[in-house]
């Protein structure tokens, strides 16, 4: 297992690394961390497989003080040229597929192939959906004092579970890795403009996964899909979590998309 720390400007990047072969690297979504992507880094054994917790999440920075679109670009072209070199398959869910877009219309020297989970281009957020975000964020116990107190306020399902599994051992208790104003802060970049100007320069070929109860409806998957330049689509069971929840459907479609010449 490789671990490594890159600082980019005011930022520390956390970044996992595992396993040989040819290069993917993998970005989570909001409020999330590189350990839910654990499994999918163990199945995927013919590849060095590189998680990064984006900045103000998991072990990387806490409270950056730029949270725009383009740090975040700047954080994986970064850990892209310090730790590859050369271009990889580019993995990312949610906001992280937003990123990973960015990434690859920016610098498409460096994507081969990418892999959106429940991604699109941005743009569908408001300031109704952000103060939401925020009141149930802040309604966390800070911290939770046992795993059951824990388990008891999130629930069962996978995204608690993967929630829990990354809460911070203190000495007073167990605390989320993330700040719920940097994850309102950081979600507003991704709300401030559909950005198809970027999605329409993508050239590496693109494996747009959705999830039957995801975040997108027909007409949005479609215009995604017909709007960029090499595009398959597939479709998997689970939430908008589906790496998580559906995850043997996960593996099934992002597997021989990752392997084909």
């Amino acid at each position: 297992m490789e671990r490594h720390e890159i600082v980019n400007g005011d930022s520390r990047l956390h970044v996992v690394g595992q396993g040989g072969g040819s290069p993917v690297v993998i970005l989570h979504g909001l409020a999330g961390s590189s350990t839910e992507f654990a499994p999918t880094a163990n199945e995927l054994r013919d590849h060095r497989v590189l998680r990064i917790d984006a900045r103000g999440h998991g072990r990387s920075s806490t409270h950056p003080a730029d949270v725009s679109r383009a740090a975040h670009v700047s954080d994986v072209v970064l850990v892209i040229e310090r730790l590859v070199g050369g271009p990889v398959g580019l993995i990312g869910q949610s906001m992280g597929g937003h990123t990973a877009m960015l990434v690859a219309a920016e610098r498409p020297d460096l994507v081969e192939r990418l892999v959106l989970l429940e991604a699109g281009v941005g743009g569908d957020g408001d300031d109704s959906s952000r103060a939401a975000m925020a009141e149930f964020f802040h309604s966390w116990p800070r911290p939770f004092g046992t795993e059951d107190d824990a388990k008891h306020f999130l629930g069962t399902g996978a995204l608690a579970r993967a929630w829990m599994a990354d809460l911070e051992p203190r000495r007073d208790g167990l605390w989320a890795r993330f700040d719920p104003d940097v994850m309102v802060a950081t979600i507003a970049h991704v709300d401030a403009v559909a950005r198809w100007d970027a999605w329409v320069r993508v050239v590496a070929p693109t494996l747009a996964v959705f999830a039957a109860d995801g975040m997108f409806d027909e007409a949005a998957k479609t215009e995604l899909v017909d709007r960029g330049h090499d595009v398959r689509r597939a479709e998997v069971g689970g939430s908008h979590d589906a790496h998580l929840d559906a995850f043997d459907d996960w593996m099934r479609v992002v597997t021989p998309f990752l392997r084909t010449p």
